[in-house]
């Protein structure tokens, strides 16, 4: 059985084909990332998709989208791209077309990874519960968050939990805040604990500081903190990974979690850096759960490409084929 699987964020636009084997493994090939700019719509970057291929495309789509999906009208937070699922499947010129959620996609991958797909960050060195609760969370162009319940009939559930308020700890973060409610009516934790929202605290330091800066694009101000050693550019690093743990906590407390998985197009890059950061002290540091909070084992998941193996775990599991 074989599918077309998508996984559509704010910056990339992912296409494969998606196999299932006879023993339930599911295989990915004919990959290809677009740029999200270079296409005026999900119908434009999936002509190009099929234009590329040598072989037909399957009759079948299961596609992940950075947005609720269960409307008539899809619009995505970080791409300027809308969507009508009733149309989807005559646009494309498919029989049928499956949206979900993203991170409930990547939910869907980690409920299929193995050890080898899952690397310990921080926590008891243990993997997943076989029954329990998973939290899977993940900064990219935005913040993703889905929950997982493992066990024999394993259960996604999609969450919009990157846009819950954000809560400042320190005298610090309280300037921070302030500076961001000049700029955004609400602040959310997706202001914060993403790819965008690095820039968001570098620019309320340099507010706090009188600092005029020069402006950068999101590439381009990582590659200041992590490579080129400004000292300002460091130290919006380090509040960014303060702030990561307090949200992951956050909802790891909330979601009532015995484990955690991160994701997200930021994670390669920071995370053999957040074992010397604050990120896991703030992460257990919510009061009279320490002690909990301590207990659980945190993993990030190493598949390449979770997003286009998710979405198409969870059509299968549908019977979609």
């Amino acid at each position: 059985m074989e599918l077309v699987t998508a996984d559509i964020g704010g910056t990339h636009a992912r296409f494969a084909i998606a196999t299932r084997g006879a023993d339930g493994a599911i295989a990915l090939s004919d990959i290809v990332k677009l740029k999200v700019a270079d296409h005026a719509s999900l119908q434009s970057a999936f002509e190009a998709y099929r234009g590329g291929l040598t072989r037909a495309v399957p009759a079948h789509a299961a596609i992940a989208l950075a947005a609720p999906t269960d409307v008539e009208l899809i619009t995505l937070a970080n791409n300027p791209w809308v969507i009508r699922p009733a149309l989807a499947a005559e646009r494309l010129g498919l029989e049928s077309v499956m949206f979900i959620n993203d991170f409930a996609a990547v939910a869907h991958a980690v409920s299929k990874c193995g050890p080898n797909d899952l690397e310990w960050l921080a926590g008891p060195k243990e993997g997943l519960p076989e029954t329990g609760v998973v939290s899977v969370i993940g900064p990219g162009t935005g913040l993703g968050v889905a929950v997982l319940l493992t066990g024999a009939d394993a259960r996604v559930v999609a969450t919009e939990g990157g846009h819950m308020d954000y809560a400042p700890l320190d005298s610090v973060e309280d300037q921070i805040l302030q500076q961001l409610r000049t700029r955004f009516r609400r602040v959310s934790v997706e202001r914060i604990v993403s790819g965008s929202g690095f820039a968001n605290v570098y620019a309320a330091l340099a507010a706090i500081e009188g600092r005029a800066v020069p402006a950068r694009d999101d590439k381009a101000l990582w590659a200041a903190a992590l490579e080129e050693g400004e000292a300002l550019a460091q130290s919006a690093f380090d509040r960014w990974c303060l702030a990561l743990g307090s949200v992951v906590g956050d909802l790891a407390l909330a979601q009532g979690a015995e484990a955690v998985v991160l994701a997200g197009g930021m994670l390669p890059r920071v995370q053999h850096l957040l074992g010397g950061s604050g990120f896991h002290p703030r992460f257990m540091a919510k009061g009279r759960f320490e002690a909990r909070m301590a207990a659980i084992p945190i993993l990030h998941i190493t598949h390449p490409e979770p997003g286009l193996l998710g979405a198409a775990a969870a059509a299968f599991a549908k019977g979609v084929s």
